[in-house]
């Protein structure tokens, strides 16, 4: 009984034959399964070359962007893809650490700058913005398209794929309720012969 080797099986080589071929013929299921065969692999090994783990993501996420790209010269190696692509990682986590290098060496260089208060910090909104995030999502929508972004009926309508007689009315609805909120409830009216019957 022969034992299988632990990486690299021949059965996986065969797969990686088949969904090559598939993938440089532009199938992106095949190249999906490539991507899931591998990607395990190539992210314990970027992760000892970038110099912060958070990065590590982004490496693998460009070694298979490289191998799509260049799907028409990429090689296999004994009928697998993961020697190039953990050739292909190790180039793009050297030019990722290079990149972040001169970042910091940019930055180093430039004068401290007078400490800026970040308006995402804030929480002293206005009753609008309260207002707007109370209403539904659909409401939300087409406000933020309608009246803030300024798009017409009809643009909104392609934007959130819907005709244009429901936007209109969804936005009609939704300016009411914005209405509602922003304005304090009025006292209910009584009719005049209620009010002399009251009496």
């Amino acid at each position: 009984m022969s034992i299988p080797p632990a990486d690299g099986s021949a059965a996986e080589r065969q797969r990686d034959d088949v969904d090559w071929a598939s993938a440089q013929q532009g199938v992106g299921e095949a190249f999906g399964r490539i991507f899931d065969r591998h990607r395990d692999r190539v992210h314990r090994h970027v992760l000892r070359l970038v110099p912060v783990p958070a990065d590590a993501d982004d490496a693998v996420a460009i070694t298979f962007l490289e191998a799509w790209r260049r799907r028409g010269d990429a090689r296999l190696v004994e009928g697998s893809l993961l020697p190039w692509l953990l050739v292909t990682a190790t180039r793009v986590t050297q030019n990722l650490t290079r990149s972040a290098r001169r970042h910091r060496a940019l930055l180093a260089k430039l004068p401290p700058g007078e400490p800026v208060a970040d308006h995402a910090d804030r929480h002293d909104e206005g009753p609008a913005s309260a207002a707007l995030r109370e209403l539904s999502l659909a409401d939300r929508q087409v406000v933020t398209l309608c009246v803030l972004e300024g798009l017409n009926d009809r643009e909104a309508a392609a934007a959130l794929g819907l005709p244009v007689g429901t936007v209109k009315s969804r936005l009609s609805r939704a300016k009411r309720r914005l209405a509602d909120r922003l304005s304090p409830p009025a006292a209910p009216l009584t009719r005049l012969d209620e009010a002399a019957h009251d009496a």
